[in-house]
Parts: C-alpha cells; sequence; structure tokens
C-alpha cells in the first residue's frame, strides 16, 4: 500500500502540475531560483520536464511496472530537488523531500514483498529483492 500511495502522490504531482500549465509552472519556478548560482535556462529547462518525470514515474510505481528501476529514479529526481532547495536554504522543504526519499529507501529495500503489482504477474516476486 505504501508505494501505491507514493506511485500516486508523485503521479498526482507531475497531473496537477501539467493542468496548471507548464508555462505557469516554469515562471514560479525561475522565480523561486532568482537567487541561486542555478542558471535560469536549467531552472526553466528543468521545470518543463520535471511534471512528465513525476507523472511517468509516479504511474509506473502506483502500478508496479518497473519497480526497482521507478522507485530509483523517483529517488534520484528527490536527490535533485533536494539539490534545489539547499540552494534556495528552504529547510521546511527540503525536510519533507527528506521524508519522501525515506519512503523510496524503505519500497527499494522491501522489493521482495512487491505482491500487488503489475512485475509481480508478468515475473513473479523478485529474489532477495533483485531484479
Amino acid at each position: 500500500m505504501l508505494r501505491i500511495t507514493l506511485g500516486l502522490n508523485i503521479f498526482m504531482h507531475g497531473v496537477s502540475r501539467l493542468l496548471a500549465g507548464l508555462g505557469n509552472f516554469a515562471n514560479v519556478m525561475a522565480k523561486t531560483f532568482e537567487n541561486t548560482p542555478v542558471p535560469t535556462p536549467l531552472v526553466v529547462i528543468f521545470s518543463y520536464s520535471l511534471p512528465w518525470l513525476e507523472g511517468l514515474i509516479g504511474l509506473l510505481i502506483l502500478i508496479g511496472l518497473r519497480t526497482r528501476e521507478s522507485l530509483f529514479s523517483g529517488a534520484v529526481l528527490m536527490l535533485l530537488l533536494t539539490f534545489g532547495t539547499a540552494l534556495r536554504q528552504d529547510w521546511n522543504v527540503a525536510a519533507i523531500q527528506l521524508l519522501y526519499s525515506i519512503v523510496y529507501a524503505l519500497l527499494i529495500a522491501g522489493l521482495r514483498h512487491n505482491a500487488f503489482s503489475v512485475d509481480q504477474r508478468l515475473f513473479g516476486l523478485p529474489r532477495r529483492g533483485i531484479r
């Protein structure tokens, strides 16, 4: 259930940002990173790709397809987001991102219990959590 909940959460992050408009999201992000050393064009590129990445990663985690790779990708994405948040010195958001990172780590560690998933239906449960 934790995997499904995380997947839904991350999927909805992406979907809601897409529905609100990519341009709006990119503009807000660019403004948020004005006082950091990250170049604005890089922030804008990342902002346009982030909702799509969140949507795809979230959907894959939600249904349990390529779960190991999806969880790892989500954890790496969280690492990038935490880096940006730390540059902005927004420690409250960084704490929330740390909580997400813990959930990713727990789910990666518990992959052998990934019973309610497309992976399990297609391939069976992996031995020792490794696929």
